[in-house]
């Protein structure tokens, strides 16, 4: 499938441990996300390297996603049990904490199949990265490839886009932050902008 902005995010049904450390046998996307924005990423595999420092950085961010009304959903092909003691294992130790929000367990692989971000050799995730908006619809997404740790700061840029588009109609410039100028998306908006804005480029 490739590119999946612009399309509905597969659904899917699978067991995984809540972030109040609940383990649940059925967890289903899109019951859990229905009218509310979403972040679902994927990473390699529990008790590895770059991984844990990216899901303790989702996790410091945890409230800042919230505070946008955004769940936080991550997903490996690690089985709830593994997730789960990777949660109980302490940072100091290689683990991750009791981090707040759910992990999925996707065993038969059929999610990152799904999101296509299976590799192809490794047969884990890529470390893929998707915010789906109040519709289910895939608006954002970015791959990386496994040595290279994502910017939690950067999805944290995006939700706020999305929401200053949603709210204002107007769309967001190249490095577009919360509280800078937005651009009417029209040959006069872009003149303006850019007549306005084009230094700090």
């Amino acid at each position: 499938m490739g590119v999946l902005v612009g399309r509905q995010a597969p659904d899917f049904t699978a067991a995984a441990v809540l972030g109040n450390g609940e383990i649940v046998d059925s967890y289903n996307l899109h019951e859990t996300i229905k009218g509310k924005k979403a972040v679902i990423f994927f990473y390699p595999l529990d008790f590895t390297f770059v991984c844990p420092s990216e899901l303790i950085a989702f996790d410091k961010r945890f409230e800042e996603f919230q505070k946008r009304g955004v769940e936080v959903i991550g997903v490996s092909i690690d089985s709830q049990f593994s997730h789960n003691a990777w949660r109980n294992t302490p940072v100091n130790e290689g683990g991750i904490g009791p981090v707040k929000y759910a992990l999925v367990a996707d065993v038969k692989h059929e999610i990152c199949q799904a999101y296509d971000v299976e590799h192809p050799e490794a047969g884990v995730a890529f470390r893929g990265s998707f915010l789906i908006d109040e519709t289910g619809s895939v608006r954002h997404q970015v791959v990386n490839d496994l040595p290279l740790g994502r910017n939690i700061d950067e999805m944290l840029r995006m939700v706020d886009a999305l929401a200053f588009h949603s709210e204002h109609g107007e769309v967001c410039p190249a490095g577009w932050t919360e509280g800078k100028a937005g651009m009417d998306a029209s040959p006069e908006g872009v003149a303006k902008f850019l007549s306005e804005n084009e230094s700090a480029l």
